[in-house]
């Protein structure tokens, strides 16, 4: 084509590049990494194997890229030191994030994609995703007067998680569930972070840089910063009783708001990540994850009367909230959890862009005054 394209806004459904990372088939509430469905994945393997399945494009067969991984959990002196200035500084644990993994690219003197070889791109990309973990569970305690907790390279990332933001022994099935949660979110197609990721990555710039970008556009309530707001809305509910949940959700509705939790940019149908992380707060149990059944099952149906027109069901944040609450993660770090997972489908689609070799470079419309206009003495 010699001349520009009109698209929808938002670049809905606009089909950009070709990749063998993965897809979402929201039609049929199906998602998959490579060629293995994602849930089939969260319910059989950890996160280590689902990490190599996506930068070395098949999961392992043994103990070597867990053994790979596991010493680079340990941050660089240039690092360490000064994460009680970031930390003091204030903002979120993400907010952090994003300070200390600029200074992580630096500091581990990380070459532009553009002059780095594939080798040298994978070892960067291991790097950054073994460090984000650590960075952020210190930021949390150096934030609450607390010394942070060194990487164990004998646990398991999801043990490790809950190990270092908590500084207690995980349970077992606490680490169980938020391995499930980890798989369950490293990728999801070329959602608003994923494609800032490989923006970034077209133009040559370093792994960290690429990352940095995409935790920017993370950071946003309308994509991964949701989890702790669905959780605030039970708060705010109060109660099982169905007269409340009713009442509650026509009047968010009719004011406008949207419900944190519901509704999905892609899927038509129920969001498969949501059903099974349901699955895995009911196994946790409490009392809580029954309160979020009631009041899935009322939001669910008040919004097919009021908004007909639309299928409006749980998404991963719903269910995502519950499961961490349940597994003692405070909600401060209920986002940073879901970056620990999705830092590696980040590096995963900035390593094959990086293999394309072409910018990124879309055109805008023009809709301002008309010009040339004579400009003012």
């Amino acid at each position: 084509m010699t001349g520009p394209v009109t698209v929808p806004a938002g670049l809905r459904n606009v089909v950009v590049t070709s990749t063998e990372l993965g897809d979402v088939r929201g039609d049929e509430g199906f998602y998959h990494y490579r060629q293995y469905s994602a849930v089939d994945l969260a319910r059989t393997r950890g996160f280590t194997d689902v990490a190599a399945l996506m930068i070395d494009g098949a999961l392992p067969d043994g103990p070597g890229f867990a053994a790979e991984i596991a010493p680079l959990r340990v941050l660089p002196a240039a690092v360490r030191d000064v994460l009680p200035a970031i930390a003091a500084a204030g903002g979120s644990p993400l907010a952090g994030l994003r300070t200390a993994l600029s200074l992580t690219g630096a500091a581990l003197g990380l070459a532009p994609l553009w002059d780095a070889d594939p080798g040298t791109r994978r070892a960067d990309a291991l790097r950054i995703c073994a460090l984000t973990p650590t960075i952020l569970a210190a930021l949390y305690r150096l934030r609450h007067g607390l010394a942070p907790v060194d990487p164990d390279p004998r646990r398991s990332p999801a043990e490790e998680w809950l190990h270092m933001v908590t500084g207690a022994e995980p349970l077992p099935e606490h680490v169980r569930a938020v391995e499930r949660y980890l798989v369950a979110t490293v990728d999801h197609g070329f959602n608003a972070s994923t494609f800032t990721a490989r923006v970034v990555a077209s133009t040559g710039a370093d792994l960290a840089a690429a990352v940095v970008a995409a935790i920017g556009a993370f950071s946003g309530p309308l994509h991964g910063g949701a989890p702790d707001r669905a959780l605030a809305a039970l708060d705010e509910i109060g109660s099982p009783d169905p007269v409340r949940i009713d009442s509650w959700v026509r009047e968010k509705v009719l004011a406008g708001d949207r419900i944190m939790g519901f509704g999905h940019a892609v899927y038509r149908t129920e969001d498969p990540r949501a059903r099974l992380l349901r699955e895995t707060a009911l196994e946790l149990g409490g009392d809580l994850a029954t309160f979020a059944l009631a009041v899935e099952e009322r939001v669910v149906a008040v919004l097919a009367e009021l908004k007909p027109e639309r299928k409006l069901y749980a998404n991963v944040e719903f269910y995502a909230g519950v499961v961490m609450e349940r597994c003692g993660l405070p909600r401060e770090m209920f986002t940073p959890t879901f970056a620990v997972s999705r830092v590696v489908g980040w590096a995963a689609n900035i390593l094959e862009q990086a293999g394309e070799r072409r910018i990124i470079r879309p055109a805008a419309r023009y809709v301002g005054p008309v010009p040339p206009q004579p400009v003012p003495a």
